[in-house]
């Protein structure tokens, strides 16, 4: 197994000077992508925060945006919402974010008392999403937009792309829960492919670097923060506790994982310099900070509803703005 190599001082190749906003204009217009550029969707990551990035995905389906990209690369949080669009159920899809049932069973940190993990990935992927607000796992896998789920490889640390290992709906729901295990917290590291994986957000919570290494020349990225928001550190008892767990079964990550308080900057730094091929969508000033174990669904049909009005108020209407 190879996992993805990356280049910070490599930037996005650039076929001709056309914005990421002149692109996604073009081919909406045209009706197809017959343009030279290779188009990605990004999602970050972020558990319960990703409600942002579930409301900006379900504007871009509104908007009939679905089909102007070539690949869709999510990390956790992100992989569910990518897959959502492309299963065609975006706006169906999200109702399991503010459904009090769900979200109480999804999320419950009193399980962990009992040496359970916080997260019940199994429930959402296997029983929410093949079950109770079904994905349309046979659309994702036909789709010509490629997925591209991303995840933690807990022997290396490095960010893997699943989307080779997905051959059918198991092997799609198998990358949905490896792209979001985070440690501990979800239980133990899921395997696909040969390899084991915890949640993608460990080495690369936007995962442009991927989509660069293979090929992008423009992306849409849907962020989960604020551009004011920072990161908050981990708690001492997440040091202790998770970093220790880490680094008994899986040192790959765990050096991942020590690398996270610089993580945020890097990556921002990095999608800075890639300039107009790049266009990100943020929850605007004033949003409110959503945890990753939120399970509060007033705030969460508050926070959907402001990406999902972020992403109108971008590229809705006759003319997409730039910025």
């Amino acid at each position: 197994m190879t996992s993805t190599a990356h280049t910070d001082s490599n930037p996005l190749p650039t076929p001709g000077s056309a914005t990421v906003a002149e692109v996604i204009h073009h081919r909406r217009d045209a009706g197809h992508r017959a343009d030279g550029h290779r188009l990605a969707l990004v999602i970050e990551g972020g558990a319960s925060r990703g409600v942002y990035s579930s409301g900006m995905v379900q504007a871009l389906e509104e908007l009939g945006l679905s089909k102007v990209f070539d690949a869709v690369y999510g990390t956790s949080a992100g992989a569910i919402n990518g897959a959502w669009l492309l299963c065609g159920r975006a706006a169906t899809g999200m109702r399991s974010w503010t459904d009090p049932a769900i979200m109480r069973r999804v999320v419950d940190p009193v399980r962990i008392l009992r040496g359970k993990p916080v997260f019940d990935l199994h429930y959402l992927v296997n029983g929410v999403y093949d079950g109770i607000q079904p994905m349309d796992f046979p659309a994702i896998l036909a789709n010509p937009t490629s997925f591209h789920p991303i995840a933690t490889d807990i022997r290396t640390g490095e960010s893997v792309d699943l989307g080779p290992y997905i051959t059918d709906k198991q092997s799609l729901l198998t990358a949905l829960r490896a792209s979001a295990g985070l440690p501990l917290l979800a239980g133990p590291p899921v395997m696909l492919g040969g390899g084991s994986y915890f949640d993608g957000g460990l080495a690369e919570t936007v995962p442009i670097r991927t989509a660069v290494a293979a090929g992008v020349t423009h992306a849409l990225v849907l962020r989960t923060r604020r551009t004011d928001e920072l990161r908050p550190p981990a708690s001492l008892l997440h040091r202790v506790v998770g970093g220790g767990y880490m680094r008994a079964i899986a040192p790959g990550a765990f050096r991942a994982w020590t690398k996270r308080p610089g993580q945020q900057a890097r990556e921002d730094s990095y999608l800075a310099g890639l300039g107009e091929q790049v266009l990100q969508v943020h929850p605007p000033a004033g949003s409110p900070a959503v945890e990753s174990a939120t399970r509060d669904t007033d705030l969460l049909d508050r926070a959907l509803e402001i990406g999902r009005t972020a992403v109108h108020s971008l590229l809705g209407g006759g003319t997409l703005r730039t910025a």
